[in-house]
């Protein structure tokens, strides 16, 4: 389904407000197979503004993806698409910034306390 999905932003949507930069990330779908949670992400959507103007469209679209899915799979029922900015893919690499820099500066921490109790022992000779 993700990679379906992927395929009608690509080639088959026309909205200039999408663009082309547009990936999808995850489609969970719902156990009775009434909902489809696909999440998405953008280039160019660099802002709040942007991320939800690109929902926006794409969930206003949802009656156009629900037709495109069911005309290319066989499934009994075709789920109803809901789509959610996936910020995850930002976070990604904050979030690895932030423990790197915490682990630099428990190393620092360490070699500090290293040092100090060296520097307190009386000299042996």
């Amino acid at each position: 389904m993700r990679d379906e999905v992927s395929r009608i932003l690509q080639r088959d949507m026309r909205d200039p407000r999408v663009g082309s930069f547009v990936s999808v990330n995850d489609v969970k779908v719902s156990k009775d197979l009434s909902y489809a949670e696909i999440y998405v992400s953008s280039l160019h959507a660099e802002d709040a503004q942007a991320q939800a103007e690109l929902i926006g469209v794409l969930n206003r679209a949802a009656g156009f993806f629900r037709t495109e899915l069911a005309k290319r799979h066989t499934m009994r029922t075709t789920p109803k698409p809901r789509f959610h900015y996936d910020e995850l893919v930002e976070r990604g690499p904050k979030l690895e910034k932030l423990i790197g820099q915490a682990v630099s500066q428990d190393q620092q921490r360490a070699d500090q306390n290293i040092s100090d109790e060296s520097a307190s022992r009386p000299s042996e000779k």
